[in-house]
Order: structure tokens, then C-alpha cells, then sequence
């Protein structure tokens, strides 16, 4: 019954005009700011640990933002799940990351392209259908049938495939590499063990437990990394692609340098537009000294 509300929900959201969502979600945003909750009080963790020389004033101005963004990228995921293509790539400035990409693919490696938490990356299942077939990882989410919603709205006929985080998904993407295709991952999530999967790297200054999966795929297939984001600009077109190509340390042997080159490309994109990040994440939960920063939350 749950599930099957749940799915209802998605739906409506997925029929409503966008300037509703996004007004919704500043509304939402605003609220979440006003009432105690876990998600203010991780964000506020998260700035003042990654953004240590803003003022009082400076630090709840970005923090009021940033709780707005995520709602309204919250919000926004149905209508992007079940939009077209065609509208949707017309709501967006692609600018040189199409060409970018498409240089790399030309290697015939492959390419790995990493998607953080930044702006509404879920527009990323219309933008890589119209510049290459795409396998994308994903983490099965903890709620009820939010999977099958979920992966109904990202895999797209001929040109998007999902594949979970097991030993089939991963085996998956070295396939797709090896046919010159593209995988993508989101970066910054942190692995639920850092035996052999995942190492520490600074992160905003921050400690923080980093995946080594993108170093294991660009050294051991030499495709290169690409980051990318879709940022709302608050203006027309209504998002913009932007990217940049991790330098060579990603295929480090060392893996902590890997992982502060990966952590690195994510923070210059989330540098651009702050606001926009998904600080909400308790990105830094686990820590090298076992000091838990968001236990007091």
C-alpha cells in the first residue's frame, strides 16, 4: 500500500509545471531552515567544517540557499525522470561539455564520467542519451519501492542502462569501457566500508572516506575521468552542463592520490555554485580519529 502511494506521489509531482515545483521547494527549503531537523543541522555541520572563514551572517545566508536547492532538486526529480528528452535538452546549456566528452570517447577507452551531488544531476539520464549510449551506477535506495520509481524514470531504451553496486554491476561497466561507451558514477558518496574500497582524502579541507572505484577504472582501462553537473542558472536556458577532466592522478597507483584528485574535481564544480551542493549528506560521518561530527545532531 505504501509503495504504491509512493508511486502516486512521484507521479503527480512528475505532471506538475516546473515554476510550482521550484516555488515548492523554496517554500520547503524555507521551512527546513525555520524548524529543527536533520538535514538543517547536517548542512550546518557541513559548511562550517568545509567553509570555515565565513562570517556568522555569511554561514546562514549560504545555509538558507542551500536547504532551498536541495528541496527544489528534491522536487524537480519526478518531472525529470518522466520529462522528454527533446524539452528537456532544450532547457539546458550543454556548452563544450558535449565536445569534451566526445574528444575523450575518441580514445576508444571509454570514458568514466563522475556526477556529484551538485544542481539536479538526475537531468544527466536526457544529456548523456544524446551524446552516447550510458551505464550508470546506482545505489539502491533505502525506501520501499522508490527503486523500481527511480529506475523506470533513468534507464532510457537504446541509450541508458542502471546497474546496481554488486559484483554484476561493476563487471557491467568494465564491459561498457570496453566497448568505448560510457559509465557513470556519483562520486561522493561515502562507501559503507573502507576495506580495500575506499581510502581517506581531503574533501573542502575535510577528511573524507573516498571511493577508490573511479581510480580502479581509470587504471586499469585507461579510460580517462570526466566531472560534470547540471546547475540551475536561474535563467533561460534553466540549467547548464558543467564539466572538466580529472588530471592524471585519478589512474594513480597510490590510492589516496587518486582520491584526492577525485575529491578535488568534485569541489572545483561545487565551488561554482555552493548553494547547490548537496550538504544535507553527512559526507564526513565516518572520520580517521572515529570522531563521529554529526553525532551531537
Amino acid at each position: 500500500m505504501k509503495t504504491r502511494l509512493l508511486r502516486y506521489f512521484i507521479r503527480f509531482l512528475s505532471i506538475l509545471p516546473l515554476p510550482l515545483l521550484r516555488a515548492g521547494g523554496r517554500l520547503a527549503g524555507w521551512l527546513a531552515y525555520c524548524i529543527p531537523n536533520r538535514e538543517l543541522a547536517n548542512a550546518r555541520t557541513n559548511l562550517k567544517m568545509c567553509f570555515p572563514g565565513l562570517s556568522a551572517d555569511e554561514h546562514e545566508a549560504l545555509l538558507r540557499a542551500t536547504l532551498k536547492e536541495n528541496a527544489t532538486t528534491l522536487l524537480e526529480m519526478p518531472v525529470v525522470w518522466y520529462g522528454d528528452t527533446d524539452a528537456w535538452l532544450k532547457r539546458l546549456d550543454m556548452g563544450s561539455v558535449p565536445d569534451d566528452i566526445q574528444r575523450l570517447m575518441q580514445q576508444g577507452k571509454g570514458v568514466v564520467v563522475a556526477i556529484p551531488h551538485l544542481g539536479n544531476f538526475e537531468i544527466g539520464v536526457h544529456f548523456f542519451g544524446a551524446i552516447g549510449k550510458a551505464t550508470g551506477l546506482y545505489r539502491p535506495p533505502r525506501k520501499e519501492g522508490l527503486e523500481s520509481v527511480m529506475l523506470e524514470g533513468r534507464n532510457r531504451p537504446g541509450q541508458n542502462r542502471m546497474v546496481a553496486t554488486n559484483r554484476q554491476g561493476i563487471k557491467a561497466l568494465y564491459q561498457a569501457l570496453n566497448k568505448g561507451e560510457l559509465i557513470v558514477i556519483l562520486p561522493d558518496q561515502q562507501p559503507k566500508t573502507a576495506k580495500g574500497g575506499a581510502v581517506f582524502a581531503p574533501f573542502f579541507g575535510v577528511p573524507a572516506l573516498t571511493m577508490t572505484l573511479v581510480n580502479r577504472f581509470a587504471r586499469k582501462t585507461g579510460a580517462p575521468v570526466y566531472f560534470v553537473a547540471f546547475v540551475r542558472t536561474g535563467a533561460k536556458p534553466e540549467y547548464k552542463a558543467i564539466g572538466l577532466q580529472a588530471g592524471d592522478a585519478i589512474a594513480s597507483e597510490d590510492a589516496e592520490v587518486a582520491a584526492t584528485e577525485l575529491n578535488a574535481g568534485v569541489e572545483k564544480l561545487a565551488r561554482q555554485y555552493p548553494a547547490q551542493y548537496q550538504w544535507t549528506y553527512r559526507r564526513f560521518r565516518a572520520q580517521p580519529d572515529g570522531v563521529n561530527p554529526y553525532k551531537k545532531n
